[in-house]
C-alpha cells in the first residue's frame, strides 16, 4: 500500500501540474426556493480570478473568492448530489478542482436527508427533482447563468447522491429488489436504514425521472445499485466514470458500483481504489470535523485520503473536460 500511495503522489502532482489553470474558484453560498418543500440549500463554486481567501462554513475551511466575479463564457456546468446524512459541503475540494478547470458546480443539500435532518432519508425517489430544480435556478435564476452553456451540463454523485445522478441519467430502479436483498444482506446501510424507517422507499417500480440536460455523470460508490439490475440502466446513453472503494462496507462488492456497472449498457470510465473506504470519496476532513463526526473521516491506517483526492479530483476534471465538450 505503501508503494501505491507514492505512485498516487507522484501521478497527482503530474495532474495538477498538467491541468494548472490561471482561475481561482469563486463562491456563493445560498437557497433555492422548492414549491413541493423547504428552500434547498446550495454552494456554488465557479472560475474567478479573485484571489482565494480561506472561509470557515461550520467545521470545514475551504479558500475561495466569496461573491468573486465569474471569469469567462460558455461554462460546462456541474451538478452535484451527497449522500445520506451529508451537505452541499462534502465534497467541496471536488468542486473547487472543478472551478479552477474552468467548469461552475452547484452542490444542494437535500431536504429531509441531511446531516441536520434525516426525516426523508429513504425518500430517495425526491433527489433527482431536487436536483433539477437547482439546474432550474443555475439557468434561469442564479446571477451568473450567462456565463453558463446549456448544453454542458454534467452531474457528480456519491452514495445515494451516486443513485441519485443514475436515476437523473436516465435509470430506472426496481425497488421491490430491496426487500429480499435486505433478508439475505441485513447489515447493509440501506437496510439498516429503512430497519429503522415507518415509511416506505417508494413503489415497487420507480418512475422515470430522466433530465435530458445532463451530457455525462461520474458516480461514486452508488447506493442501492442492484435495484437498477439487470436492465434498469439500458436507456442511459451518456458517458459514465463510476467509481468504487475497495473495501467498502456500507456498499459492499458485488452488490453496488459492480452490479452498476454490469447494467450500464457502454462500459464506464471504471476506476477501483486500492484500500479506500466507502467515505474515502468525502473530502479530506478538517480536524475540527473529525472530532465532531470521526466516522466519516476515519481511513485505513495505510490509505492517504489526501493523496488519493488529488488524483481523484484530476481524474473527474479529465473526464468532464472530455464529455462536456464544445458543440
Amino acid at each position: 500500500m505503501k508503494a501505491f500511495n507514492t505512485k498516487l503522489r507522484t501521478l497527482a502532482a503530474s495532474l495538477a501540474i498538467a491541468g494548472t489553470s490561471a482561475y481561482a474558484s469563486g463562491f456563493q453560498h445560498g437557497f433555492v426556493v422548492d414549491p413541493e418543500g423547504k428552500p434547498l440549500e446550495i454552494g456554488i463554486w465557479y472560475p474567478s480570478q479573485i484571489a482565494a481567501l480561506p472561509i470557515q462554513m461550520g467545521p470545514t475551511t475551504m479558500s475561495v473568492a466569496v461573491n468573486g466575479p465569474i471569469q469567462g463564457t460558455a461554462l460546462p456546468l456541474v451538478m452535484m448530489s451527497h449522500g445520506s446524512g451529508g451537505s452541499f459541503l462534502g465534497h467541496f475540494d471536488t468542486a473547487i478542482a472543478l472551478a479552477d478547470a474552468g467548469f461552475v458546480v452547484a452542490a444542494v443539500t437535500h431536504t429531509g436527508d441531511n446531516y441536520a435532518d434525516q426525516s426523508r432519508s429513504v425518500d430517495i425517489m425526491d433527489r433527482p427533482r431536487q436536483i433539477s430544480r437547482v439546474t432550474d435556478h443555475m439557468l434561469t435564476s442564479w446571477n451568473g447563468r450567462t456565463s453558463i452553456d446549456p448544453t454542458r451540463i454534467g452531474m457528480f454523485g456519491f452514495s445515494a447522491g451516486g443513485f441519485t445522478t443514475l436515476a437523473s441519467i436516465g435509470g430506472v430502479p426496481e425497488f421491490s429488489k430491496i426487500a429480499p436483498m435486505c433478508r439475505q444482506y441485513p447489515g447493509d446501510f440501506a437496510c439498516q436504514l429503512l430497519a429503522k424507517s415507518s415509511h416506505p422507499v417508494a413503489p415497487s417500480v420507480a418512475a422515470n425521472v430522466a433530465d435530458a440536460r445532463f451530457k455525462a455523470a461520474v458516480v461514486a460508490a452508488p447506493a442501492l445499485g442492484f435495484t437498477f439490475a439487470p436492465d434498469g440502466l439500458k436507456n442511459i446513453n451518456v458517458p459514465v466514470q463510476l467509481w468504487r472503494a475497495e473495501n467498502d462496507m456500507l456498499v459492499p462488492h458485488p452488490r453496488y458500483a459492480e452490479a452498476v456497472r454490469l447494467a450500464l449498457p457502454h462500459a464506464p470510465d471504471y476506476h477501483v481504489v486500492p484500500g479506500a473506504g466507502h467515505f474515502d470519496f468525502l473530502a479530506p476532513c478538517s480536524k475540527a470535523l473529525a472530532a465532531l463526526a470521526p466516522a466519516i473521516c476515519a481511513s485505513a491506517p495505510d490509505f492517504d485520503r489526501e493523496a488519493f483526492h488529488m488524483s481523484f479530483n484530476a481524474a473527474v476534471v479529465a473526464f468532464f473536460r472530455k464529455t462536456l465538450t464544445t458543440h
